[in-house]
């Protein structure tokens, strides 16, 4: 990897309320895929790339839940319930990844596309199978997108069909342990993709293993990420099983850790909610699946303002829409329904900064010292008329349009465009 600079106007969202535009910044990316320097450009400066008038940079977006094995069942089913969509229609599917060549043709189409989204960062549950995991970080390493994987487990045996499950306790711990070994020892720049401990929800495993696996995040190091609440059905189950909350057994067992990711979370309660941000964990909203499954609005500007966590995610394929622009406008209408609406700001707030804050990265914000993950994004192709579009305005439509609009991506200071060198920028020297 070599440095490089780039010349642009940038917009982002510092924080849940301001949208902040730089204009025309020379930023310099240094050798390690990190900002060395951000300034105002001047007539002296050369940089190695020039962003066309018409095009702005925004920081890469983070995806804090999604399903990789789901992939191909993007968009059906949608009319089922939770249990019934998962045992019928989820699991039947997720079971076939015990074919390697079945996943690894699933994720050489899944991880260049999320890209081409300008999903930069992706937190991803697999399936049950070692193999199918590790193919999936070796994907990630090899297309250059940011990720979290990890082998979801799952051995409970009322909670999971008989054949898709670990076969005890015991094995799906080890199987966890085995696939963070895997992937930290994937070759790539360091750091790039990271395991992470996935029980998938607390009616898909045991007692033990749900310890087990909170013992195996401690002694390596490693975040966890699963369901919380996302649903009536798995909000009473956990009431019924421990005669708590599913956040509260959570913390019992272990696994609400410093930036734990946990799913949904649509019936926590204010009790809940302090547990969550006294632990450091926090939530992946994800907005379109709520409406299908949660039965339940995420009080986003509530929990921000409390002081918790918050990213936003896909949950692709309980989301059926992978793009992480999209789930912006997504999380606007679903806040409609309840008091304290937020707007297009903080929608994209959760998809970068508030995203990043949740995982502990140095990502979500374009500024010195944070990664260079971006995203070039065409403001014709959004729409947008620089006669009567003001900077709110153009940043609404770059955000909400549905269009070509996204045309390169870097992570790390790489550029990982799908069709890489297509031109949205022209080199100097």
């Amino acid at each position: 990897m070599s440095g490089f600079s780039l010349r642009a106007t940038i917009h982002q969202t510092p924080t849940p309320d301001r949208h902040e535009v730089l204009r025309d910044q020379n930023i310099l990316v240094g050798d390690d895929g990190r900002i060395a320097e951000m300034r105002a450009a001047t007539e002296q400066d050369q940089p190695d790339m020039v962003l066309p008038t018409n095009f702005v940079l925004i920081p890469g977006m983070i995806d804090t839940h999604l399903h990789a094995p789901q992939w191909p069942q993007l968009g059906t089913a949608l009319d089922r319930p939770l249990e019934e969509w998962l045992f019928d229609h989820t699991f039947p599917l997720e079971a076939r990844f015990e074919s390697l060549a079945f996943a690894e043709r699933t994720w050489g189409a899944m991880v260049p596309e999320l890209l081409s989204l300008g999903t930069t960062t992706a937190v991803y549950h697999a399936s049950i199978h070692g193999p199918a995991t590790t193919a999936l970080a070796e994907a990630c390493h090899r297309h250059g997108q940011r990720a979290f994987v990890g082998r979801v487990a799952m051995d409970h045996p009322t909670g999971t069909p008989e054949w898709y499950r670990d076969d005890d306790a015991a094995t799906s711990v080890e199987a966890s342990a085995r696939s963070v070994d895997a992937i930290r020892a994937l070759p790539g720049r360091a750091g790039l993709v990271e395991p992470i401990i996935t029980p998938r929800f607390i009616p898909a495993c045991s007692d033990a293993a749900l310890t087990g696996l909170a013992e195996l995040a401690a002694a390596t190091g490693t975040q966890v990420q699963t369901h919380c609440s996302e649903s009536d059905w798995e909000h009473d189950y956990v009431l019924d099983r421990f005669g708590i909350t599913d956040a509260r057994a959570l913390e019992q067992l272990g696994l609400l850790t410093d930036h734990a990711v946990l799913a949904h979370a649509t019936h926590l309660t204010d009790d809940d909610r302090v547990a969550l941000i006294a632990s450091g964990a926090g939530v992946a909203h994800c907005p379109l699946s709520n409406d299908y499954f949660s039965e339940r609005v995420f009080p986003v500007h509530r929990s921000i303002e409390a002081g918790l966590r918050v990213g936003l995610g896909t949950d692709v394929a309980g989301g059926a829409d992978p793009s992480l622009l999209h789930q912006c406008g997504h999380a606007v209408t679903s806040s409609r329904r309840i008091d304290h609406r937020i707007d297009i700001v903080t929608a994209f707030w959760l998809a970068t900064a508030g995203g990043a804050e949740l995982l502990g990265i140095d990502a979500g914000l374009l500024a010195p010292g944070r990664v260079f993950d971006a995203v070039a994004i065409d403001l014709d192709g959004a729409g947008v008329d620089p006669k009567i579009d003001d900077d709110a305005r153009a940043f609404e439509k770059l955000v909400r349009r549905r269009g070509r609009t996204i045309r390169r991506v870097w992570v790390d200071g790489v550029d990982v465009s799908p069709g890489r060198g297509s031109g949205a920028g022209t080199r100097s020297g």
